[in-house]
C-alpha cells in the first residue's frame, strides 16, 4: 500500500493526514536508514490516530513513551531491528527528559506552566505531560528543547521558578484519583455505559454523543448504540474520563453488571 493509499485510509481530517504523514516518514527514515526516530509528543487522541496507522501498516517495531507508566501525552518511537527498547525507554538515547522547577509562595496550574512554555513559542508537540506537585512542576519535555527551557524558563505568571535537569526515573506523576462505580445496564451500548459512568440519564448520555463531545478509546464516536467492552475508555468533553474496568454476568433480572472508574 503506497503512502496516499495508507492515508486515504486512515486520516479522517486534514489535520489528522498532516500528522500521519509526518509520522510515517519518520518510520520510513527508520526503514532506509536502520536509526531510531520517534514522532513529537502525541495527545491520546493523535496516538489512537497512530495506532490506526501502524495496525495499516503491519504493526512495524514501535513503542509509545511518555517518560513514566501511565503518562497521558507520549512519543511514537520506531526502533530498527539492533535497538534494544530498554535504551529508549529510560537510557541515555532516550529522546525524553525531565525538568523540575520550583517555585515558592504561590499556586500554580497546569495551564500556568504550559502557558509559560508555550509562550515562548515552542511547539506543544515538543511537550509532554506537565506533572504539578506541592512547590514543584516536572516536564517531560523533548530533548532538543531541555537547554533552551533551562535558559529560558524562569517564571509562570509572575511567579520566579528554579530550573534544573531531573533524572527521568524520579519525575513524580500525581496520585490518581477515582471513584469505583457498581451499575447495571440493559445492554453494552455506548449511551448506556455513558450515562452510568458520568451520572447522567441515558437520553442525555445520548444527546451528547450524538453531538460529537464523546469520544471511545480517543476516537471521535457519534453512534449511541455503538458497543462497548471491558477496557475501554470513555471520554466527554466538560465531564472527564471514566474506563469500563469489567463486564460482569447478566443479574437476576438480565441486566449486565458493570464497573467503572471515573478519574475525578
Amino acid at each position: 500500500m503506497t503512502k496516499t493509499e495508507l492515508l486515504n485510509k486512515t486520516a479522517c481530517s486534514g489535520e489528522e493526514r498532516l500528522l500521519l504523514a509526518r509520522v510515517l516518514d519518520k518510520l520510513e527514515l527508520t526503514r532506509t536508514r536502520s536509526i531510531p526516530s520517534y514522532s513529537g509528543f502525541l495527545s491520546p487522541q493523535e496516538q489512537a490516530s497512530v495506532q490506526a496507522l501502524l495496525n495499516a501498516c503491519g504493526h512495524p517495531r514501535s513503542v509509545f513513551w511518555g517518560g513514566f507508566q501511565g503518562a497521558e501525552r507520549a512519543v511514537c518511537m520506531f526502533l530498527p531491528d539492533w535497538a534494544e527498547e530498554a535504551d529508549f525507554l529510560g537510557g541515555e538515547d532516550c529522546p525524553i527528559r525531565a525538568l523540575r522547577a520550583c517555585f515558592t509562595g504561590a499556586s500554580l496550574s497546569h495551564r500556568d506552566f504550559l502557558g509559560a512554555v508555550l509562550g515562548l513559542g515552542l511547539d506543544r508537540e515538543k511537550i509532554g505531560d506537565l506533572l504539578v506537585g506541592d512547590g514543584h512542576c516536572d516536564l517531560l519535555i523533548l530533548a532538543e528543547i531541555q537547554d533552551f527551557l533551562l535558559l529560558h524558563l524562569n517564571q509562570a505568571g509572575r511567579t520566579r521558578l528554579t530550573l534544573s535537569p531531573l533524572p527521568l526515573e524520579q519525575a513524580a506523576p500525581p496520585a490518581l484519583r477515582v471513584k469505583v462505580i457498581r451499575d447495571t445496564v440493559s445492554s453494552l451500548r455506548l449511551d448506556a455505559a455513558a450515562a452510568s459512568g458520568f451520572s447522567l440519564s441515558r437520553g442525555k448520555a445520548a444527546d451528547l454523543i450524538a453531538s460529537g463531545r464523546f469520544q471511545l478509546n480517543h476516537r471521535e464516536c457519534l453512534k449511541p448504540d455503538r458497543s462497548v467492552a471491558e477496557g475501554d475508555v470513555l471520554t466527554c468533553r466538560g465531564l472527564g474520563k471514566c474506563v469500563i474496568k469489567e463486564v460482569g454476568g447478566p443479574s437476576k433480572k438480565g441486566r449486565i453488571m458493570l464497573v467503572l472508574e471515573r478519574y475525578v
